[in-house]
């Protein structure tokens, strides 16, 4: 399946959603070039092999996409219904058992992970989802520093995969409204929540060199966020998925962030 002939939708979806975090050097290869043309299609457009490379070399979503195409019986971790239940949640994503799931991923990263993820236990099972939500909110660490500073609650927010309704489009940003993370930490009679907020308005980027990641997007449109970036416009049906992929990670996650008694410094950087 193709979008325009050239492009598999399922790659253009990757690098759509792909795109900020590897821009910001946070994963997979340095500034790859590959993404941008395969999600706005700026030539010259990446072929095939290229964006499967690049990939491969995403350490956070391929093994999550790579292990989710093989239990829902789909032969490309690039397929759109694939890539498409990892980063917003669909119909192939929530069939999956998550315990099993979990329990095949967790062995595949634990031999990877440093002693900062020592965290990467059984007891993360009951968390455990094809989904990037499982991986922003439950493997990656940050979760577990909430309460030390305002640094983990950015990160986890940014990471994450939000959503809004478009408000105003510019020329290169958007503003856009939709609900935000907020924790509450531990008090003497309650426990510390991590949860959604009311909706806020914010400002987001949409394109790359002049060239948007959502075409002809207009006030009323939804769209997904990924690091202050609107990567994708989500029909309502989609939009009802990611909210619900997301309420159900913080809901698993609940009963480990309830139980937070006091703050934890972050991790010094080596």
């Amino acid at each position: 399946m193709a979008d325009d002939g050239s492009r598999p939708t399922g790659h253009r979806l990757f690098a759509q959603y792909a795109h900020a975090p590897n821009a910001l050097g946070y994963c997979g290869p340095a500034g790859s070039a590959a993404l941008v043309a395969a999600a706005t299609g700026s030539p010259p457009v990446a072929a095939v092999t290229e964006i499967e490379d690049v990939a491969r070399r995403f350490s956070g979503a391929w093994p999550y996409q790579r292990l989710l195409a093989e239990l829902a019986g789909v032969g490309d971790p690039l397929d759109p219904l694939v890539v498409r239940g990892y980063w917003t949640g669909n119909d192939v994503s929530a069939a999956i058992d998550g315990v099993r799931y979990g329990e095949r991923l967790l062995a595949e990263l634990r031999p990877q992970a440093g002693h900062y993820w020592a965290h990467l236990t059984e007891e993360l099972l009951p968390e455990a989802a094809p989904s990037h939500a499982f991986h922003v909110l439950a493997v990656y660490p940050w979760s577990r520093l909430l309460g030390a500073g305002p640094e983990p609650l950015r990160v986890l927010e940014s990471c994450r995969i939000g959503w809004g309704v478009v408000e105003e489009v510019g020329a290169d940003e958007l503003v856009v409204r939709g609900p935000r993370l907020e924790y509450a930490a531990a008090t003497p009679t309650a426990g510390a929540r991590l949860e959604l907020g009311a909706d806020q308005t914010r400002t987001v980027g949409y394109r790359v060199e002049g060239s948007p990641f959502v075409d002809g997007v207009a006030a009323g449109d939804h769209v997904a966020v990924h690091w202050d970036f609107a990567c994708d416009r989500l029909t309502p049906t989609e939009v009802d998925a990611l909210v619900a992929q997301t309420e159900h990670q913080l809901t698993a996650m609940a009963p480990r962030i309830a139980a937070r008694s006091a703050p934890r410094r972050p991790p010094r950087r080596r």
